[in-house]
């Protein structure tokens, strides 16, 4: 596990991307998956689709807050297909009270003139499969609906798709919606475990074991300035409510930490294994890691946060600097 030269706000070559290939991302678009698709615009990753779906904020909201982002990010032109609007087998829930009532803190960004693409999300990540075989990586940061909707339907996706990044899980730290359970996987706790138990030739899970690691901390956003780069005039935006209205000293990053590790896999160390997510109503979305070293499924048992963070930050152009103790009161 490597890390990165220079100091506090040291710009790199952000054209410089390790994974080239076709990458679809399945979002639920609140503050973090905001973050997560201006890294990778800014990092120039090969953005097929982005696809939709309930979560931090109802399936409407999720699909016209990818539109406007990325049209605010000069990338009104990649194709956003709505999704599941629900999950597989019980009633939705959002996170109004992280991303506020829009998801995206309560900020309203420039409407798009582009609207969604008429294919739904799952024939879109069909296709994709079928015209990128064996060469897509699809990166979800939000409940895993669609693609377990995805896989239902063409059970031989496994065989198709090159890797899979999920943004999900909480497997040896407590919950962050529960004291057991993370929000994707809790929201959909079917799909994950579906998913999870797929066999996909490649899968790899960042919880929040390593995502409660990276933060974007009060005194790095009070730093941004009101006017600059785009990516960091938006972040500055959204993330206002975590520190004005709610008094907090960090904000995770949970989704830019699963983008950047799909372009930088050696940012994290994983653990090969099995995980299955408990079905029941006792503790519905809880995740269990047995390790393997057979498995196909891996999980991120540790971080370079430093790394990490100042990677995160240096894409977006925002200066960033360590200060740890924004990792004790974030959310």
């Amino acid at each position: 596990m490597g890390t990165d030269g220079g100091g506090a706000g040291c710009q790199r070559d952000w054209k410089r991307v390790t994974m080239s290939g076709p990458l679809l991302v399945d979002v639920d678009t609140g503050i973090d998956d905001a973050l997560a698709l201006a890294l990778l615009v800014q990092r120039n990753a090969n953005l097929v689709a982005v696809t939709t779906v309930a979560g931090n904020t109802p399936i409407d909201g999720a699909t016209e807050n990818t539109l406007r982002v990325l049209a605010l990010l000069g990338q009104p032109d990649i194709p956003v297909h709505r999704g599941a609007s629900r999950p597989l087998a019980i009633p939705n829930r959002v996170a109004a009270d992280v991303h506020g009532d829009n998801g995206l803190g309560n900020i309203e960004l420039p409407v798009s003139e582009q609207g969604e693409a008429p294919k739904p999300a799952i024939q879109a990540m069909l296709d994709l499969a079928d015209t990128h075989d064996g060469e897509l990586t699809i990166l979800t940061l939000g409940p895993l609906t669609n693609l377990a909707i995805a896989l239902s339907l063409r059970p031989k996706l496994v065989e198709q798709v090159k890797r899979v990044v999920v943004m999900g899980g909480a497997y040896r730290v407590p919950g962050n919606t529960k004291p057991y359970a993370e929000f994707n996987v809790l929201v959909d706790p079917h799909a994950a475990n579906q998913v999870f138990n797929a066999g996909w030739k490649e899968l790899l899970a960042l919880g929040l074991d390593v995502t409660h690691q990276t933060v974007l901390s009060r005194k790095v956003w009070q730093q941004i300035p009101a006017s600059g780069p785009t990516a960091a005039v938006m972040a500055k935006r959204i993330v206002t409510r975590t520190f004005e209205e709610r008094g907090l000293s960090g904000f995770y990053l949970h989704d830019p930490l699963a983008a950047l590790a799909t372009l930088e896999p050696d940012l994290v160390r994983t653990e090969r294994g099995t995980v299955d997510v408990i079905l029941n109503d006792i503790e519905p979305g809880r995740t269990t890691f047995t390790p393997d070293a057979s498995g196909k499924m891996r999980i991120a048992t540790r971080v370079d946060a430093e790394r990490a963070e100042q990677s995160i930050c240096d894409a977006l152009g925002i200066d960033w600097e360590p200060v740890a103790a924004a990792r004790t009161d974030a959310e």
